[in-house]
């Protein structure tokens, strides 16, 4: 992997290829995507960032904007500093969230979502997801003394995670470590998102292909919310990722994989179409 180069946001750019951009989710950051970004890098060039508030990238700094106007300004400068022209973009959780506002603002040549936020029933519902995130927040702070032995070895790790991701055994120990130690540090980012939440209404033209894949043991974003997605984007490809958690990432690379490069593989608008190996 190159190092990090720092603009707008802490990212990096693997690969070569077309130009996807892979958007973290909630509390978590740009390593989210490591067990996959190999594979990945092999048919694109990867952009991985870090939100704001989270892992390397400046803090979030509220304003008077709603956050998913805050968060679509950066990713735009983002855009542009990077030099991408209506990349494909893919997203986990809150990043799903941003792919698909980021489709509906006609930023992006595709939009890949794995579990986007936005899709609850109602008031208690949505308050569910916060006591899931207060709780997570809460854990990680607690065990800061212990994480380092408690994450050495695989069920300390699977424990940790459980509510994240069902293999979470199979993080590096080191990895692990991080995500903790992350979820802690973006505490003011995640309690600005949380508190500017709101369901996702936008329709998206369905010329930008969109696909929506929902893992069946997700304990974050409930996975009937699959069913309201579908529901909300009938134009979408959807589909579901069995066994896998809220990040299915360390879940089932192969299947992550494949669909983040079939949602990717569409040729970019104005651009002709390209070939995946």
């Amino acid at each position: 992997m190159r190092g990090i180069e720092v603009t707008m946001l802490a990212h990096e750019r693997i690969g070569s290829g077309e130009p996807l951009v892979l958007v973290h989710g909630i509390g978590h950051r740009r390593q989210a995507w490591y067990p996959v970004v190999d594979r990945l890098a092999e048919h694109r060039e990867v952009i991985l960032i870090d939100l704001p508030g989270h892992g390397e990238s400046p803090a979030l700094v509220p304003d008077e904007r709603p956050i998913k106007e805050h968060l679509r300004d950066v990713l735009e400068e983002t855009f542009a500093a990077l030099d991408l022209d209506r990349p494909h973009i893919a997203g986990n959780s809150l990043g799903g969230r941003i792919a698909l506002e980021a489709a509906a603002d006609h930023l992006v040549s595709s939009a890949t979502t794995l579990a986007p936020a936005g899709f609850w029933r109602g008031s208690l519902d949505f308050l569910y997801i916060r006591a899931v995130f207060v709780a997570l927040t809460g854990a990680a702070t607690l065990a800061q003394p212990i994480a380092p032995a408690l994450l050495r070895t695989a069920p300390g790790r699977a424990a940790a995670m459980g509510l994240l991701m069902t293999h979470g055994g199979r993080l590096a120990p080191e990895a692990a470590l991080g995500d903790l130690r992350g979820l802690v540090a973006a505490k003011p980012a995640l309690r600005t998102i949380i508190d500017g939440g709101e369901p996702f209404d936008r329709e998206i033209d369905p010329s930008i292909p969109v696909t929506v894949a929902w893992g069946t043991r997700d304990l974050v974003l409930l996975p009937y919310q699959a069913g309201r997605a579908r529901k909300a984007l009938p134009h979408a490809e959807h589909v579901s990722l069995p066994g896998c958690g809220h990040v299915p990432m360390i879940d089932d690379v192969d299947l992550v994989v494949d669909v983040l490069l079939k949602g990717s593989d569409h040729p970019r608008l104005g651009q002709t179409r390209y070939d995946v190996a």
